[in-house]
């Protein structure tokens, strides 16, 4: 079998390719590099023994598209690449349409043109209504996304959707992520956002490496126990074998089908931090800042299907990502070192 990653030289893509070639399953990656690093497929290398086919590029270049398809015979593409920060999102509204949902049409159509017809879309938790009750639901309320990034995820649903409608032929999982953290536990990949990270973990992994001075937690007046925000954070390790479950499923059922990935639990911001603390045994110093636009309060999901339907679930707790994202960080206190 062959697969095609996008953005696979990033956060959750690197950590796929593992389990992917782990799983003997030959990995090409497409990837512009914009928020990643050519290291980090270097490192998949010094961990599986075996360096993932690599091609820079965006997914939007429909000539590059044709080309690797021609080189190439895939039976199904695992879709990472796109922008994914919220609060920039906000900022640049029309650039993240324009990238994410391009993309994708890009993607299926040459995608089309050689017959691979299965698809393993990165989706979001953010396509829910923030007026849901929780524990969110496949099919729980969507729409009224409470940011840009969440309409792209859910705009790319709902276009993936109407070509599996209108093409019985085409396979697609849509897999609504909730908060992957954590980093391999060999320490040599991890996530390593460009500028100031926008996701909690590589902050607070950033602090205690002295890379910044101290954690800003947006908002403390939540409805909440502790007043922070509550998500749903799963280990990127998990949320990679859950990319190589859906690949077994979209083998064997045709359709499109959204599945939640994450662990079920709600873990607040301070909850996160002093379990970091006392895990590692470091100081993460912090202190409060005005919500974020686009956050929401409390977000978590329900699992069984992703369960029922892949044979998955998270196993790893959430010592085991404050430790394994330390590891990570301690180890390459500058991250790729771009």
């Amino acid at each position: 079998m062959k697969v095609l990653v996008t953005g696979g030289a990033g956060y959750i893509g690197s950590h796929t390719c593992v389990e992917l070639i782990n799983s003997s399953i030959d990995t090409v990656v497409l990837d512009n590099l914009c928020n990643s690093s050519e290291k980090s497929l270097d490192r998949v290398r010094e961990i599986t023994g075996t360096s993932p086919v690599f091609y820079k590029g965006d997914v939007r270049d429909e000539a590059l598209l044709e080309r690797i398809f021609s080189e190439n015979e895939f039976d199904c593409v695992i879709h990472f690449a796109g922008l994914k920060c919220v609060p920039e999102s906000v900022k640049k509204p029309a650039e993240y349409y324009e990238n994410n949902l391009g993309s994708t049409l890009v993607l299926c159509k040459v995608m089309a043109r050689h017959g691979c017809k299965r698809l393993v879309f990165s989706s979001s938790a953010t396509v829910y209504s923030a007026v849901n009750e929780m524990p969110l639901k496949e099919d729980s309320i969507k729409g009224d996304c409470t940011n840009p990034y969440g309409w792209t995820k859910y705009m790319g649903e709902r276009i993936l959707t109407d070509i599996a409608t209108a093409d019985p032929e085409w396979a697609i999982a849509l897999l609504r992520y909730f908060n992957p953290i954590g980093a391999h536990e060999s320490g040599l990949i991890g996530e390593d956002p460009r500028g100031i990270p926008n996701n909690l973990m590589p902050f607070i992994a950033q602090t205690a490496v002295g890379r910044r001075d101290r954690l800003t937690v947006f908002g403390n007046d939540y409805n909440t126990k502790d007043g922070t925000g509550v998500r749903d954070y799963l280990h990127v390790v998990d949320l990679a074998k859950g990319h190589v479950a859906a690949i077994g499923y979209i083998m064997e059922h045709k359709g499109a089908e959204p599945i939640n990935l994450g662990t079920g639990t709600g873990i607040s911001v301070l909850d996160m931090v002093e379990t970091f603390k006392q895990v590692n045994q470091v100081d993460v110093p912090y202190g409060f800042g005005p919500r974020r636009a686009g956050d929401v309060a409390t977000c978590y999901a329900q699992a069984d299907k992703a369960k029922r339907l892949l044979g998955w679930r998270a196993e790893k707790t959430l010592e085991d990502m404050c430790r394994d994202t330390w590891r990570w960080q301690s180890s390459n206190p500058d991250g790729y070192g771009e």
